[in-house]
């Protein structure tokens, strides 16, 4: 049986029309947290998530709940997002399932203890790291990809053996309702739960004291997430948006390259955190360039792209105005620049002379507009992105070696992607995510498995030496400190210091 196709705008505005956000139930704020809390605290410490078996049945539940709700996931992303169904599937479910499917594939190797090399001086002895997880986990998700980015690091924290509270975000009610609807009839009811906050009430959540958090979001909310976890000594996890620059240079292939900055800048209606935020354009590339977006955005969402099925809407009426405003300050329009206040439709909008100093250069854009600077060549685009915070992600498209290793080695960034757009911040053998203004720490695969879990070193000695350990005890003399000074010269090409001891 076929699946059903995305809505049509005009029937999914009037479902949305329909859909009243007072009718959705869900526990939030810092009260209904604090309960649950409890609840989890209690569960980790009497050992229920301890096990590998516990670990991997939760997992296969997920991915039992993600396979039997696909439509249900479906309807809910096109009523808060107006999302086709293609992009839920692809983005959010086909990406979260991999994840799930890959940790249950490999838990049982991460989770083994790792023995560390002898030395001599350690012959008798073991060296241990032994992975132990944090305790109870913060998992703030984020509006932009509110399935995703809430489920793939509670993958992570599920393998690492930790119970974990989500925080859907309340921009997504819909998303929201349905998470703390299954959550609790597909995982542990115990170690697993749901609770909806808003912005302002996220510091007080975070106040209830967790052993990790996990945020995806802005820099400014970002910035309040680490203070509030500072106050507990709470780890925390930070993967914040920015503004991710696109070398395009002459040497490329112009109609692949504006395929793919097409396809990523406009998904979900430019509303995404990993997208090309702005083209830095070789100058001899920008007219090929241009017309070869135009005949993308053709291609992809003919010639009305208001009526095209693969084609959303903003969020809500803030978003919908903030990238409004940026769209009216600056630059000029070249294609694109439609906007429908009635249904929070911004066209597909590519934007020609633009200045540093125009607000869609200032600010996060999370709206279908893309932006075009030029530059004379590569050493320019890398002095311009070194000129301003640390980005999430850097892209370049080229063929030319010197051009890409330059881009690549002289710019700092939480990722690089070469000749394509978003597809290294979903894939999960490598980590993702931010550094300096674009967070700390990183997820996906074996690195979301490291970053919920403590490595702790257990180092298991022998007493049968203890005439070489005496040298360490009182009363000290200087013949014994000799004799370690002369164990520790001929210890330092082999592992550790003074081991003698």
């Amino acid at each position: 049986m076929s699946s059903p196709p995305s809505p049509s705008p005009t029937r999914w505005f009037k479902a949305l029309r329909r859909t009243r956000i007072e009718d959705v139930c869900l526990k939030s704020g810092a009260a209904a947290c604090a309960e649950v809390l409890k609840r989890a605290r209690a569960a980790f410490r009497a050992g229920r998530t301890a096990q590998d078996s516990f670990r991997l049945a939760q997992l296969e539940a997920l991915v039992r709940m993600l396979m039997e709700h696909e439509c249900d996931f479906v309807d809910a992303l096109g009523r808060d997002l107006h999302k086709p169904r293609f992009e839920t599937v692809m983005s959010e479910l086909m990406t979260v399932k991999s994840e799930a499917l890959h940790t249950i594939s490999n838990l049982k190797k991460w989770m083994e203890v790792q023995r560390i090399e002898r030395s001599w001086a350690t012959a008798f002895d073991e060296c241990l790291v032994v992975n132990e997880p944090l305790g109870v986990v913060l998992i703030i998700g984020n509006w932009t990809s509110p399935l995703q980015l809430c489920l793939v690091p509670l993958v992570g924290a599920i393998a690492a053996g930790n119970c974990v509270i989500i925080s859907p975000s309340e921009t997504c009610t819909h998303t929201a309702e349905l998470l703390h609807r299954l959550i609790p009839a597909y995982l542990d009811n115990e170690c697993f739960h749901s609770v909806v906050a808003a912005a302002h009430e996220i510091p007080e959540m975070i106040d209830l004291k967790f052993d990790h958090v996990f945020f995806f979001g802005d820099k400014e909310n970002g910035i309040k997430v680490a203070q509030a976890a500072a106050r507990t000594l709470a780890r925390v996890t930070l993967v914040l948006s920015g503004k991710n620059p696109c070398y395009v240079d002459s040497q490329c292939d112009i109609n692949t390259t504006a395929r793919r900055i097409t396809w990523a800048r406009f998904h979900n209606a430019g509303q995404s955190a990993v997208a090309p935020d702005y083209i830095l354009c070789h100058v001899d590339a920008k007219d090929n360039l241009l017309q070869a977006l135009r005949c993308a955005l053709l291609q992809f969402y003919g010639t009305d792209p208001r009526e095209s099925r693969s084609f959303g809407r903003m969020v809500n009426e803030e978003i919908f105005n903030k990238a409004k405003d940026q769209l009216w300050r600056s630059g000029k329009v070249f294609i694109g620049g439609q906007v429908n206040d009635m249904e929070r439709y911004i066209a597909p909008t590519v934007l020609t002379e633009v200045v540093e100093s125009d607000p869609i250069m200032q600010q996060d854009v999370f709206g279908p507009i893309l932006p075009i600077l030029t530059v004379q060549d590569a050493e320019e685009a890398v002095a311009f992105i070194n000129s301003r915070e640390k980005p999430l992600c850097v892209y370049a498209y080229s063929s030319n070696d010197k051009a890409i290793s330059k881009i690549m080695n002289e710019t700092s960034s939480g990722s690089f992607c070469l000749n394509d757009s978003v597809l290294q911040s979903v894939m999960v053998g490598m980590p993702f995510g931010g550094v300096g203004a674009s967070g700390m720490g990183s997820y996906h695969g074996r690195y979301s498995f490291d970053a919920f879990s403590h490595k702790k070193s257990c180092l298991l000695r022998t007493t049968r030496i203890e005439c070489m350990a005496y040298l360490r005890y009182p009363p000290y003399e200087d013949r014994n400190l000799s004799l370690v000074s002369l164990a520790s010269s001929l210890n330092l090409r082999s592992q550790g210091w003074c081991t003698i001891l």
